[in-house]
């Protein structure tokens, strides 16, 4: 006779509680990466220079699925973080190792009048992909003619559209002081006081119904003069005394795009060349371009670029402060206010309840 042995299976082996939970965690991390990678971002509205069209403290939805997701290009990140560990300070990247980075095919291009997210151009100490996140309006595409004259941009000698959220800077002269409740009334929200009167930005609308005010005796916007030359704006350069007002006409490069090598041309192209064209080595001298050692007479743009203004006109860090934004800075298109808390408010007060959950 044969002895009959147990063939009884093992039991199945059990996940403790905290293995569910790291795999539940890994997972989650795993999928809100991949969606914060290629289809939306969350971002907060850092500043004033999209008012009225966008406030500070506005929590919004980037996406990524119009112009196309950008693949990475710092591989050793933190996932979920941009820059820093929350508000530690500490950075939450190596950038020991950087690929190239491609775009994926999106359903849209970008246009004129989108509200736009990129990375600010020149922080130049972070990878492209790392740099601090920047909203603004696009104004010029590639290719375009862009001038401003008197305040108005004009794009292929077109002036272009008043959008409903422009503001502009007004000087207020007025027979009496102003409380706060004034400017809250007008919703005013950025204002300083002057020898008799006030410097506001708001919209024309708004500028408007202030001149027809007893307590006002006058308003006008704040436009500097044509051929005063900005030191702050790009280019500061004798080729080019523009400012904030009165600016261009200067052609946004486009890929394939060639261009003379001048003086003047250098002034307001030098940084586009020099800092986002992947070059390793540009030398400028004597109005004369050096790229790896070969001197240039023509050169030719190896990606498209844009022009990028904010809404509030005269009080906005733009391009034409710090020249085009290229398209590998690109990030994606503001589609969706989730929610608005006013930085200058307490508790409950913080929400702005008309901005849940609309449409940018």
């Amino acid at each position: 006779m044969h002895s009959m042995k147990s063939s009884k299976k093992a039991p199945p082996q059990q996940i403790s509680k905290s293995r569910e939970w790291l795999n539940a965690l890994v997972f989650a991390v795993v999928v809100a990466s991949m969606v914060r990678w290629l289809a939306l971002e969350a971002f907060t509205i850092p500043s004033s220079s999209m008012e009225k069209t966008l406030l500070t403290g506005d929590f919004i939805f980037v996406s990524k699925l119009h112009y196309g997701a950008r693949t990475p290009k710092t591989l050793l990140q933190i996932p979920l973080t941009h820059q820093t560990i929350g508000s530690t300070g500490i950075p939450s990247y190596l950038d020991w190792i950087q690929l190239p980075m491609y775009r994926l095919p999106g359903y849209s291009h970008v246009k004129r009048g989108d509200k736009v997210v990129f990375n600010y151009p020149m922080q130049l100490d972070k990878p492209i992909d790392l740099r601090t996140y920047y909203i603004k309006r696009c104004v010029g595409l590639p290719g375009d003619v862009l001038r401003i004259n008197n305040a108005q941009v004009y794009v292929n000698d077109v002036p272009q559209p008043q959008y409903p959220g422009l503001q502009y800077r007004y000087y207020v002269k007025t027979t009496t002081t102003l409380q706060e409740r004034f400017f809250r009334q007008y919703a005013i929200r950025e204002y300083w006081p002057v020898q008799a009167g006030y410097l506001v930005d708001t919209t024309p609308d708004t500028a408007t119904q202030l001149e027809k005010l007893a307590s006002i005796q006058e308003v006008h916007r704040m436009v500097m003069p044509q051929g005063m030359a900005d030191p702050q704006v790009y280019p500061s350069n004798t080729a080019c005394p523009w400012n904030a007002d009165y600016f261009g006409p200067t052609t946004v490069p486009a890929k394939g795009m060639i261009i003379p090598i001048n003086a003047k041309n250098l002034a307001q192209y030098e940084r586009v060349i020099t800092y986002h064209e992947g070059h390793q080595d540009v030398k400028i001298d004597n109005d004369q371009l050096w790229i790896d050692g070969q001197h240039v007479e023509n050169y030719t743009f190896q990606q498209d670029y844009y022009f990028m203004m904010g809404d509030n006109r005269h009080n906005s860090e733009d391009a034409r402060f710090w020249s085009f934004v290229p398209q590998d800075h690109i990030v994606g298109k503001a589609v969706f206010i989730l929610f608005s808390l006013d930085p200058n408010e307490q508790f409950l007060s913080k929400i702005r309840w008309k901005r849940m959950i609309r449409l940018v």
